[in-house]
């Protein structure tokens, strides 16, 4: 393997002393511009390459920002790396990216990982599985900032950039209400995820709203897989009175949940109506898409995210007088006649 080459070469070529050569580089106001750029052109010439982490030790950061997301194949996270990675771009940043797979034994050790690695700073959205969150209560004691995005874990005093799930919801209770709907169905995520969470939350003001009396067997809570959607699918058309719209925890859910009814010889948007969170391209491409979706705005979401976790990194992480905790408004996009 071919050896770097070295100030010192690069001084004995020049017959330039070492710290003449390492100022000129350094473009220090003391070298004339003629020997810096005499000393630039030679060192381009011979393949000089800067010793990046003697750099980076000098300035205290590795300009590596880490992110862990569940699953990067989904079109929400892969739109917020997206514009994620534009801002560390813009910002002399790289980012690198570990996936949880919606796993906690991973996800953890995605965060050790991250933290050994010597990020600057860290952006997690939070695997649907984890149900004990001390590996984000132990990154308090560390000096790497965090901000987490979309699924935020549950504990107090963090950064955090998410969506107003709760407004969503509501809003897709009020847009099945006008459409003539009076048994609503949930078919909702893990308990203890924030976001099912909020769902939830707004799922019941929104029937209260409308003086719609709250039927408990009528939200299911299940691991959004696709096993998982359809036992709670055949579980709701079991029910006393059948639901004739359901409200699902995203688009990708709903794509699960649809074609198990079809499988079943439900008519779609004839004997049940379907809505759903993201608003996601995958609709584009359904025979039969939800009727409206929650749009989340993941882009936006990444940008503000990785915007708050800059601000925390050029100030060393200084949380002393407020937390970031930015909410983004939902739109219900309608997807009828599309």
């Amino acid at each position: 393997m071919k050896k770097n080459v070295t100030i010192k070469e690069i001084g004995k070529r020049l017959n330039l002393s070492f710290s003449t050569i390492s100022r000129a580089l350094h473009k220090h106001p003391s070298i004339s511009l003629a020997t810096q750029q005499l000393v630039m052109e030679t060192a381009d010439e011979m393949g000089y390459l800067p010793n990046q982490k003697a750099i980076f030790f000098k300035q205290g950061r590795t300009f590596n920002i880490g992110v862990i997301l569940p699953e990067l194949s989904e079109s929400f996270f892969s739109s917020a790396v997206s514009a994620i990675e534009d801002i560390a771009y813009k910002n002399n940043y790289v980012i690198s990216v570990a996936q949880s797979r919606d796993d906690q034994k991973r996800e953890k050790q995605m965060v050790e990982q991250m933290k050994a690695s010597g990020v600057d700073g860290l952006l997690v959205s939070v695997a649907k599985n984890t149900m004990d969150f001390e590996h984000f209560e132990q990154l308090r004691k560390s000096i790497i900032p965090v901000v987490y995005f979309d699924r935020i874990p549950p504990i107090e005093n963090i950064h955090y950039v998410t969506c107003n799930i709760e407004k969503g919801s509501m809003e897709t209770v009020d847009f099945l209400v006008k459409r003539g709907h009076k048994y609503i169905a949930f078919i909702n995520g893990p308990r203890k995820l924030s976001e099912s969470k909020q769902r939830k939350e707004g799922y019941l003001k929104g029937l209260k709203k409308n003086s719609i009396k709250f039927d408990s067997s009528l939200l299911i809570n299940c691991n959004l897989t696709k096993e998982g959607v359809a036992t709670a699918l055949e579980t709701l058309l079991k029910h006393q009175y059948m639901p004739t719209a359901i409200i699902v925890f995203s688009d990708d859910v709903a794509s699960f949940a649809i074609g198990h009814a079809l499988k079943l010889g439900i008519r779609i948007n004839e004997e049940i109506e379907f809505v759903s969170f993201a608003n996601s391209p995958i609709s584009k491409y359904m025979e039969f898409p939800p009727l409206a979706s929650v749009e989340q705005f993941p882009s936006e979401q990444g940008q503000k995210a990785i915007d708050a976790l800059l601000h925390l990194i050029h100030n060393n992480g200084s949380t002393e007088q407020y937390f970031f905790n930015t909410l983004v408004d939902p739109v219900l996009v309608e997807h009828i006649g599309k």
